[in-house]
């Protein structure tokens, strides 16, 4: 058991710091993210062709009137115009979209895949202490 022990013992506590290391950092990061993140609203809005482009119209929170124009030729799909849900960055209004933003967590996947590595090097490490 001792040669086990002395084969297993280094390999965990590496393996504790570089779980750590770079996990909790990350976690961290991600947390700074998130926080710094502006809220996406929807509202009711309105799709119209001008100049050969789709753009949207609709009404913000401030009850201000926002117009932008897609990057969307209106001889491509989707040229219909009428009612359809805008969803928009409350703090930058231009930032818009049809579809509900998809938000990357791969930061935050990432730290708590490496956090939970060190955590088990940790404890893998106690009990091979403790044996």
């Amino acid at each position: 058991m001792a040669g086990f022990a002395d084969f297993l013992g280094p390999i965990l506590e590496m393996m504790t710091w570089v779980g750590f290391v770079p996990g909790v950092p990350l976690l961290v990061w991600a947390w700074v993210i998130a926080r710094r993140r502006c809220q996406w609203v929807t509202a009711d809005g309105e799709q119209f062709a001008a100049g050969g482009f789709l753009g949207l119209r609709w009404v913000d929170l401030e009850h201000e009137e926002r117009k932008v124009l897609l990057d969307i030729a209106a001889t491509e799909g989707g040229t219909a115009t009428g009612s359809v849900v805008v969803h928009y960055d409350a703090c930058h209004p231009s930032r818009c979209s049809l579809e509900p933003p998809r938000y990357d967590h791969t930061v935050l996947i990432l730290g708590w895949i490496l956090t939970g590595v060190g955590i088990l090097s940790t404890l893998g490490g106690l009990v091979l202490v403790a044996l």
